[in-house]
This record gives structure tokens, C-alpha cells and sequence, in this order.
């Protein structure tokens, strides 16, 4: 498998962009390096990719991915996750530890945002039998990512939205300073109010909310 890691590797290098790649790195205040590309340029290089090599074999994504993120520059990351995209329809159970390692090991808003939603968000959709247990022992661990993750796993679910779990999640959160913990509350929020503005109003007024949280909340309440 370090051979298909390497050959994309490989593959994005050639596209080099040395003041795109400094751009970037200002752009995700340095915490990481980059090689250079633009998502739609990641995306088409990693397209070619898997129409040259296809999709590793199941047993071997853990390997994949942890090789993807041993590798210093942000787009080999995001190149991981483009793959989840393509197989999280093979998730077992056994794959939260997959899960849990891309959310905890070289964590920003980039990914962190993605996998909530695209890939966690999905599991907890496939096993909702681990939900209530995952998102309990999340929330304790006191990781801001962990917990942003199980703020934002709703998003996309719209009608389906568990609305009491949600108020449940933002109520045993809520009360920080954490920049990203309040700023994906309010986000949820947001995003439920295009079901259910009412409740919302009713949560952001129950709650001792962050004004950055309540303000993300109600952006578009009342506007039509």
C-alpha cells in the first residue's frame, strides 16, 4: 500500500506551487505545509489517481489513511479524505478507530468539517445503536475536536435531525470559551433553523450561549 500512497504522492508533487503553497499555509494560519494545490486541482489529481490505480482493497484503508496522514504537506490529508468519500459505504463498526485517529491526530476546521459531517455523521447514521455511547465518551474526553465532531454530525440530516440529542449536545457544551466548539454550535443551529426556527429561538433563549454562538444561530431567522 506505500506504493499507492507514494504514486499519489507522487502525482500531486508534480503540480507544485511554491506562493500558492506559502497562500495556503497563511490561510490555515501555518499550521501545516503545503505543496501547493487548490481543492479542484487536488480533486482532479486524485481522480486520475483512482481511474489509474483504483480504490485500495478495505483491509488495507487504515493503512492508507495513516500513511496519507504521516505525510507533512495538507493535501495529502485532504487526499484521504476524498477517499473516505468513496468508501464509507464499506464502514464496519471497527472503523470509529478510524474515525477517531483523522479527527485527533493533525486536527483543524479543514478536516475536521468534512469528517464530521461526510463520514461521522454517516457512521452514526449506519450503527445508531453507538451513537448515544459514542457521543457520551466524546464529550467527556474534553478534545475540541471530538466534541466539535459531535455538534456538527447532524448537519445534512435536516428532517431527520435528532433534535433533542442535538439540544442535549449543545447544553453539555456549551458552556466555554472555546472559539470552535462555539462557533460549530452555532452553525448547528443555523443549519436546524431552516426546519425548525421556533426551536431554535427556543434553545438560543434556554441556554447560556456564547454571543458568537447565538449570533451564528439566528443569522438568518426572520429574513426572508
Amino acid at each position: 500500500m506505500e506504493t499507492y500512497v507514494e504514486a499519489l504522492y507522487e502525482a500531486a508533487l508534480k503540480h507544485r506551487n511554491n506562493e500558492e503553497a506559502i497562500r495556503l499555509s497563511n490561510y490555515m494560519r501555518n499550521q501545516f505545509r503545503f505543496i501547493g494545490l487548490r481543492a479542484p486541482q487536488m480533486k482532479e489529481v486524485f481522480k486520475q489517481h483512482v481511474k489509474n490505480y483504483g480504490l485500495p482493497a478495505k483491509e488495507d484503508l487504515h493503512q492508507v489513511i495513516t500513511s496519507l496522514w504521516e505525510l507533512e504537506e495538507r493535501e495529502m490529508q485532504i487526499a484521504g479524505l476524498y477517499l473516505l468519500d468513496l468508501m464509507k459505504k464499506q464502514f464496519t463498526e471497527k472503523d470509529l478507530h478510524l474515525l477517531e485517529f483523522i479527527i485527533t491526530t493533525k486536527p483543524w476546521w479543514d478536516t475536521i468539517d468534512h469528517i464530521a459531517k461526510k463520514h461521522f455523521g454517516y457512521y452514526l447514521e449506519k450503527f445508531p445503536q453507538c451513537r448515544q455511547q459514542i457521543v457520551d465518551r466524546w464529550i467527556a474526553s474534553e478534545n475540541i475536536w471530538l466534541i466539535r465532531s459531535c455538534i456538527l454530525f447532524q448537519l445534512g440530516y435536516k428532517e431527520k435531525t435528532d433534535v433533542a440529542m442535538l439540544e442535549d449536545i449543545i447544553s453539555r457544551t456549551c458552556h466555554t470559551k472555546e472559539f470552535f466548539i462555539n462557533k460549530a454550535i452555532g452553525w448547528a443551529l443555523r443549519e436546524y433553523a431552516k426546519q425548525n426556527p421556533e426551536k431554535v429561538i427556543e434553545i438560543t433563549n434556554k441556554y447560556p450561549l456564547s454571543n458568537l454562538s447565538k449570533r451564528e444561530a439566528l443569522k438568518h431567522i426572520g429574513r426572508s
